[in-house]
């Protein structure tokens, strides 16, 4: 079912036309997981203690589960995004592949833990590169140095873009239908819901 009223459909067609409904949960998972992967690197957005919004890129752990829909981000808990986490939970995280156009938008509630064991499992040794060893035997920028935690985003809501033709494709059908008045969607909007993220986290668990 669409989350456009029909009123908001007659006047946003775009929306109303991109949308696509019909695909399985799993289909919508692993679409999205390929979105992820061709992106990389996703725009973490917390809110400060004045309100204000601040983003920075954050590259998250490699899903490791086929209905995985949480993120798991490494960092430094010193750094401020922690201290507008405990402020406010609430966080977005977005993707956007460049070449094709796919994007992702995970609206969620982030969660820190300093779990060693989790810490463990998706450790890189790539991390020490952003924290650095402080040489002072206690801050060596490895997985047992205190600074590092885990941001795991549980999402309420994810929407997607998945684009069905080539840029020149794309361009080509906008502006062919750009000159008669007339919208078109190069791609399919997707959207999964709180109840459909509930459900796929009942099967990561098993």
């Amino acid at each position: 079912m669409s989350d456009l009223s029909p009123e908001q459909a007659r006047l946003d067609p775009y929306s109303s036309a991109a949308e696509r409904t019909s695909h399985t949960l799993e289909e919508k998972v692993a679409d999205l997981h390929a979105v992820i992967k061709s992106a990389k690197t996703g725009m973490l957005v917390t809110r400060d203690a004045n309100g204000n919004l601040h983003s920075r890129a954050m590259n998250p752990s490699t899903p490791y589960s086929e209905t995985q829909l949480n993120l798991v981000f490494l960092a430094n808990n010193v750094s401020h995004k922690f201290e507008e986490i405990q402020n406010d939970a609430h966080v977005n995280v977005s993707f956007c592949d460049p070449s094709s156009t796919n994007w992702a938008s995970y609206s969620g509630r982030a969660s820190v833990t300093q779990d060693r064991e989790l810490i463990h499992k998706h450790w890189s040794p790539l991390i020490t590169g952003y924290i650095g060893d402080l040489k002072d035997g206690v801050h060596k920028g490895d997985e047992h140095d205190s600074r590092i935690a885990v941001i795991e985003v549980i999402p309420d809501e994810i929407k997607y873009w998945i684009s069905k033709n080539s840029s020149a494709v794309r361009t080509a059908k906008v502006a062919a239908h750009a000159a008669v008045g007339k919208v078109t969607s190069p791609g399919e909007l997707r959207i999964i819901t709180k109840e459909e993220v509930q459900v796929a986290q009942g099967l990561q668990s098993k």
